[in-house]
């Protein structure tokens, strides 16, 4: 790791936890951190993977420049003044083998966790503006949010609009056991230690499941739950937990948040596939006015013409992915799919 002039060049293969202790220990930080600690930074760069925060962009907004071994064995380096450089960070694997990628850096700053049981969905835009980085999480057997996670720095504002302070810890998944969370009820604490839900060294979520998430305009956050909430039936016996977030708007032209500050809604599914697809199918159909983007690593149903109305960029990513690796090299049964 290579740390100068604000930004960090990392080896792709590096786990967020292991960077963020590094980093924190110089001095640095990232302005977001995914749930999962355990997540490499290539895997969660190239896939538009994000964090939450109203003001805060996805994980692969933070790169500025990056590293790869294309198709014949010859090493890319890549930097922002490219003007192909958007459409090579979410570049899903079809561009070549990331090796190295430089982060922008920000000072290392503490953060408070609070959580609040039963919010009232009614309050959500409140919810989400309310902190650095906010997750609303429900299990959609009624019109409120189970827990709300805030993320707190010292700047955000006191926040009592509703629910009730939580008077232990949580796991995100009800009836897991919170050890394996990050600390809660107001402690400080460095940010790689609060702004992920899951300790490093713990299992994630709840080990066994499949997840999907789609991404809508941030505008359209009370629309969009109300419309999932008139299916809460449907969704409640195939979820173990959904959550929304909120995530600021980047220039990546396959990132779900393209454009667009966003607001998402992220499904942790039982492990029955043919039980999940048909309220997949669902979920897709009633978010449809809101044109949802889905997390391109997770479960969802569109077809190849659907997603390239969403993404304005769509085509030239295609037509990069064609000039860069034109036999195919990095194919898969996705790319070939809706980039081939």
């Amino acid at each position: 790791m290579d740390i100068a002039g604000g930004t960090a060049t990392v080896p792709a293969g590096v786990r967020y936890g292991e960077l963020a202790q590094r980093l924190d220990a110089a001095g640095y930080a990232l302005a977001a951190l995914a749930s999962l600690p355990h997540l490499c930074v290539a895997g969660a760069v190239a896939t538009g993977t994000h964090g939450s925060g109203d003001r805060t962009a996805s994980l692969s907004a933070a790169v500025s420049g990056l590293e790869l071994v294309g198709p014949d064995g010859s090493l890319h380096t890549l930097t922002r003044d490219d003007p192909d450089f958007p459409g090579y960070v979410v570049g899903l694997g079809a561009l070549g083998i990331l090796t190295r990628l430089t982060l922008d850096l920000v000072p290392t700053f503490e953060v408070r966790q609070y959580v609040h049981d039963g919010v009232p969905y009614e309050q959500v835009d409140a919810v989400l503006a309310s902190a650095y980085s906010v997750s609303a999480f429900t299990d959609w057997t009624g019109p409120r949010f189970t827990q709300v996670w805030r993320k707190c720095r010292t700047s955000d504002p006191a926040w009592e609009e509703g629910g009730t302070p939580a008077d232990g810890p949580r796991h995100p998944v009800p009836g897991l056991p919170p050890g394996h969370a990050t600390e809660q009820l107001g402690r400080p604490g460095p940010w790689y230690t609060r702004l992920p839900h899951f300790r490093p060294e713990a299992i994630p979520s709840s080990g066994a499941e499949s997840q999907s998430e789609w991404l809508v305009a941030r505008t359209d956050v009370a629309a969009a739950l109300a419309a999932l909430d008139r299916i809460r039936d449907r969704i409640a016996p195939v979820v173990q937990i959904a959550e929304v977030r909120s995530v600021a708007a980047d220039p990546l032209w396959l990132s779900p948040s393209y454009g667009r500050d966003s607001a998402a809604f992220h499904f942790t599914w039982v492990p029955d596939d043919d039980a999940v697809r048909p309220v997949v199918a669902a979920i897709e159909e009633a978010l449809d006015p809101y044109a949802p983007r889905p997390h391109w690593g997770k479960v969802f149903g569109y077809r190849p013409e659907t997603l390239a109305a969403r993404y304005p960029r769509y085509a030239d990513f295609r037509a990069l992915r064609h000039r860069m690796d034109p036999d195919g090299t990095f194919g898969n049964d996705l790319l070939d799919e809706y980039f081939g």
